[in-house]
């Protein structure tokens, strides 16, 4: 019988007690990150999920397989674990959600300067790493 895509590696040894609890809360958190993501349009939903799908993967079997196979969030992570790309435009929407969030950080709030730099640090990290990973055409865009 072959073992299903979602299923961790069966070599794979259990992790110790306290680093599954561990590994369950991170899952649990970016869970309800993800979540409040898709409802607020400035904080991201498959990063977060994406983070969840691991900890669960390396903490509990039934967890893991509830989220890779839920209604709403699930498509999206198969689709992540099939293909490894991103659409275009989900690339442009991050871009500009993230230089919109440091426009009013920057002219609209009293924020200091290193906390300024921080959040462009972190931005720019996140930009590097989305524009690494290759595009795919979504209905009819391409790129």
């Amino acid at each position: 019988m072959a073992v299903p895509a979602y299923a961790p590696d069966p070599a794979t040894p259990r992790p110790r007690a306290h680093r599954r609890w561990a590994l369950l809360a991170l899952g649990w958190t970016c869970f309800v990150l993800g979540v409040v993501g898709a409802v607020l349009p400035l904080v991201p939903t498959t990063p977060f999920m994406l983070v969840a799908l691991w900890a669960f993967s390396s903490s509990s079997e039934r967890f893991h397989r509830w989220l890779y196979h839920h209604r709403v969030f699930g498509p999206p992570l198969q689709r992540w674990q099939r293909e490894r790309a991103l659409p275009f435009w989900v690339k442009l929407v991050a871009a500009g959600s993230m230089a919109a969030s440091l426009a009013y950080a920057t002219f609209a709030l009293t924020v200091p300067g290193y906390a300024l730099a921080a959040m462009a640090a972190v931005m720019l990290a996140g930009l590097v790493f989305i524009a690494r990973i290759p595009s795919r055409a979504a209905r009819g865009l391409s790129r």
